[in-house]
């Protein structure tokens, strides 16, 4: 139960956090902030500790799909001034300074990482990946299960880079899907996985928004598109909704383009849509996607509508 278990222990860790504590967690070799306490700072030490050992199990948990995440040593770090020459213990950091010593802040790295923003992105498509990787096992799919890993394996042997690794996790992940499942097997996987995800916690339910706009500012604000369209409003009486995406995150996979955290993040809103077309428009990484709601491209018997639309 990777989803669960993932989305358990964020929240605990989420839990322990306070915006006032002097004490954060690194690797200890690389200086890096570990995912998921990236940003999170708590009250004591032996509070940082019970922390850090839920990073390691967040991060175990995590690497049963994702062989390739780095492995960290965790460690505890205060930020407060400390006497330097001060006895620490083992698994302990203490930050010694002086007036000739280069300060670190609570998010610098000592080695140059990703950004904040990138972390962002990728803690997203974990979560994304991790859900539905749940949800598929909790319906049966193993097949499709086995398929993406065969997939992603293939990528991991070729992609250094563990962020770009993170977006082709979800463009296999689309793509096996929408060739292994019908699309009445589709939106039942995209819909139990929406309810699994915390709709309420993302802070991008802003007064005024409809569903569709909040889904596509959380996109955005995420990496994940630069800008969007939405070429027919919601009343427009047309069952069709077509929505132009800049700078879309993910790639063509297979002649198809793979659109799982779009799909997800609108079934999180209530928009049970599904896509039944894309097509490249004259801008870079630009495309125009036609959605219909789930129930009338099934009833219709809409077969090219799936989680990553062929190409036309």
């Amino acid at each position: 139960m990777i989803g669960t278990t993932l989305r358990d222990i964020r929240k605990r860790i989420t839990e322990l956090a306070s915006e006032t504590g002097e004490y954060y967690l690194v690797c200890a070799r690389y200086g890096d902030p570990p995912v998921p306490s990236t940003g999170l700072r708590f009250e004591s030490r032996e509070t940082a500790r019970v922390a850090a050992r839920m990073t390691e199990r967040y991060r175990a948990a995590l690497r049963r799909y994702d062989p390739r995440l780095p492995y960290y040593d965790v460690v505890v770090c205060q930020e407060r001034s400390v006497e330097c020459g001060a006895g620490s213990r083992s698994g302990e950091h203490s930050r010694c300074r002086d007036s000739g010593a280069t300060e670190w802040t609570l998010t610098e790295p000592i080695v140059t990482r990703t950004t904040g923003s990138d972390r962002t992105l990728v803690e997203f498509c974990h979560c994304v990946a991790a859900t539905v990787f749940e949800t598929l096992s909790a319906r049966g799919h193993e097949a499709v299960e086995s398929a993406v890993m065969d997939a992603y394996f293939e990528f991991a042997e070729r992609c250094s880079s563990p962020d770009g690794l993170c977006l082709r996790l979800l463009e296999c992940m689309a793509a096996e899907i929408a060739t292994g499942l019908p699309p009445v097997d589709q939106a039942r996987v995209l819909s139990a996985a929406a309810d699994r995800l915390d709709a309420d916690g993302d802070g991008f339910r802003t007064a005024g928004q409809t569903p569709v706009d909040g889904a596509f500012s959380r996109l955005r604000a995420l990496g994940i598109i630069e800008r969007y369209r939405n070429r027919r409003t919601e009343d427009s009486g047309t069952a069709l909704r077509q929505v132009e995406l800049t700078e879309y995150a993910l790639a063509r996979h297979a002649d198809r383009l793979p659109l799982l955290p779009v799909v997800v993040e609108l079934h999180r809103r209530g928009r049970e849509w599904i896509p039944v077309s894309a097509a490249p428009i004259d801008r870079e990484r630009g495309w125009s996607v036609e959605f219909a709601p789930v129930r009338e491209a099934i009833r219709t018997d809409a077969r090219a509508c799936s989680v990553a639309p062929e190409v036309v």
